[in-house]
């Protein structure tokens, strides 16, 4: 099959539409990261895109609407809901409801409950349009490495597996969206993203979080080993040089190649070291080196580092998400 990487074009989003209606695979931007999609409501694609990603069966999918009047086909809207929708959506935030009879075991991992949410991107919600149905989607990557931000990233893990990517440029967050379990007597976090704890606090008042890694997965991310670059990669929760200079110097004397990802801070002070630098932006500004993670790990698969140290970030707001991606694509995690 050849894969082709479009405009996002009228002619195209038809095009796209179509396919979705005749049970194929689409990947398509969103403002968190590119995803895969297949009619929501359709079991037998959606088992296609577990077959394209390498995915669990038991890893459960995410159902894209464009508009809150379609939501009442796939879930039952709960009060809880009803205020995050107000206050987030269109945006980064996924809201885990019951599910109803039209919803395929496939998307849920044969859970009763089905997480739903709107893009903030006007391509994803004109090719949702166009598909003329919930769009169940993971993100568009062989399952386990890095989410892809970029259509060139999906078209590197998924080349040959789908006829088309829409192309909508680089995604605006760069982490998936935050999960927010509202069947719950009190809404539990089960994946932090850019809508963060404290701004679910203002509308809902006690949120909790769940554990990170769980046996039977309620979301997706909470079971399996996520976002893992080709090489090992060590996760030193510390903006100490020292610490990053005592790591490179034992890897050396190894006779690893070195690969440092960090901030800019950082890695001025590490320039005197042979080691291989990739940088996700300064470390103030979390937005940009959530924009950036992904990428950044990607960036190493065309580079000679045998080794990767990664530097973590302040695990508050935003960084609680960044860490989350951190810790799950790590080797090794040494904290100071």
């Amino acid at each position: 099959m050849k894969t082709e990487i479009l405009k996002p074009i009228r002619e195209n989003i038809r095009r796209a539409g179509k396919l979705i209606r005749a049970g194929e695979l689409v990947a398509f931007p969103t403002e968190t990261v590119y995803g895969l999609g297949a009619d929501g409501l359709n079991a037998m694609a959606c088992r296609k895109i577990f077959a394209a990603k390498g995915r669990p069966s038991d890893n459960p999918l995410i159902l894209h609407f464009s508009h809150l009047s379609k939501v009442e086909q796939a879930a039952k809207i709960l009060p809880a809901a009803e205020k995050l929708f107000a206050a987030f959506c269109p945006g980064p935030l996924t809201i885990i409801l019951p599910k109803t009879k039209f919803v395929p075991d496939d998307v849920t991992g044969g859970l009763s409950t089905v997480g739903v949410r709107f893009p903030d991107n006007d391509v994803a919600r004109a090719f949702i349009k166009a598909a003329d149905c919930p769009i169940a989607a993971p993100s568009a990557n062989l399952s386990g490495r890095p989410s892809p931000t970029t259509p060139q990233a999906v078209y590197n893990d998924l080349r040959g597996k789908i006829e088309i990517i829409l192309d909508g440029g680089a995604c605006q967050f760069g982490v998936e969206s935050t999960i927010v379990d509202v069947t719950c007597e009190v809404p539990e976090i089960l994946r932090p993203g850019a809508i963060t704890k404290e701004m679910l606090e203002e509308i809902l008042g006690e949120v909790k979080v769940a554990p990170t890694i769980t046996d039977k997965p309620r979301a997706p991310g909470m079971k399996y080993t996520h976002y893992a670059p080709k090489v090992p990669l060590t996760l030193i929760e510390s903006s100490d040089d020292k610490i990053f200079r005592r790591e490179i110097k034992n890897l050396r004397a190894e006779n690893k190649i070195v690969g440092v990802m960090s901030s800019q801070e950082l890695i001025s002070k590490l320039d005197e070291e042979k080691i291989i630098p990739v940088t996700y932006g300064r470390r103030s500004d979390l937005k940009s080196i959530a924009a950036n993670l992904y990428e950044s790990l990607r960036n190493f698969d065309d580079l000679p580092a045998q080794i990767i140290l990664a530097e973590g970030v302040e695990d508050f707001g935003l960084g609680v998400a960044i860490m989350n991606r951190l810790r799950k694509a790590a080797t090794f995690i040494l904290r100071d």
